[in-house]
């Protein structure tokens, strides 16, 4: 087995453990794979909320605690909870295992770029029509994924790629706009707090964008897209998509260029990761 590829630091997000979509599988697969110094975990890692509906914890849930907590062990794991394990926020500075527990946390790339580091709900009070993403957590937006999984079985019974339901959604004129919305709020928190960008996740839709002179990152998820947030040595971010050998792809959506010398990467508008060819 190759050694692991190694990073600055990287952030994941929206794993949703406690649910059936979560791919912890393909996750664990990738912290196998990938080494950095630091690690930033987002937010809804576990779905308190679903656990609340009913319990679904399989092996593979566990697997992936353990090899987080082993991470944890030789290095820095922040952990800032989301909506959906919102109870964690009640002890910031709390330690388990090694992850520490804080509410939001800055990041300083090797370029000298500082980061807000937040789940990002706590965008959705300047955001019009939140309603869309409130619906990441409700019964609805849950009913769409299971759809997805059982409409995929079949796909692949037919030797047909991975189409996502979630994401075609997710293209409409309205989602759209509202996606746009909640980006260029986080960003202009974020430049009104003296950054110069902010990473976060929640939406489930792996980004990076500039507004104005502030950077968009949004991690993803690993329930639809298998995405997380690496930061090479030189200080460039990079969004990777992770899904196992033959069933799709392991690749970048959108990478920052690379720096010119004694300078710092250029803000980059990729095209939006939209539904994956998997």
């Amino acid at each position: 087995m190759a050694a692991p590829t190694q990073y600055r630091a990287i952030w994941i997000s929206d794993v949703h453990l406690g649910t059936p979509q979560a791919k912890a599988p393909y996750l664990l697969d990738f912290l196998r794979t990938h080494d950095a110094d630091r690690y930033y975990l987002l937010g809804d890692i576990i779905d308190g909320w679903a656990l609340k509906r009913s319990w679904y914890w399989p092996s593979s849930h566990n697997d992936l605690i353990r090899g987080l907590l082993q991470k944890a062990e030789g290095t820095n794991v922040t952990y800032i909870p989301g909506n959906h394990d919102e109870v964690a926020r009640d002890f910031p500075g709390l330690q388990l295992g090694g992850i520490t527990v804080q509410r939001k946390a800055q990041h300083t790339t090797a370029d000298g770029r500082r980061f807000l580091v937040v789940h990002g709900d706590e965008f959705e009070g300047v955001v019009r029509h939140a309603e869309w993403i409130e619906l990441l957590g409700s019964w609805a937006y849950t009913g769409v994924l299971a759809a997805d999984r059982w409409y995929n079985r079949l796909r692949r019974l037919l030797d047909l790629p991975y189409w996502s339901l979630a994401n075609y959604i997710k293209e409409t004129r309205h989602i759209r706009q509202v996606i746009a919305e909640f980006e260029e709020t986080a960003a202009r928190e974020a430049d009104a707090e003296g950054f110069d960008g902010v990473i976060c996740g929640h939406i489930h839709r792996p980004r990076m964008r500039a507004v104005s002179n502030t950077q968009y990152v949004n991690t993803g998820d690993w329930i639809e897209n298998c995405t997380a947030l690496v930061e090479h040595r030189d200080g460039r971010l990079e969004l990777r998509q992770w899904i196992p050998d033959g069933v799709g792809p392991r690749r970048a959506i959108a990478s920052e260029a690379s720096p010119p010398q004694n300078g710092t990467p250029s803000l980059v508008s990729p095209p939006e990761a939209g539904p994956q060819d998997k």
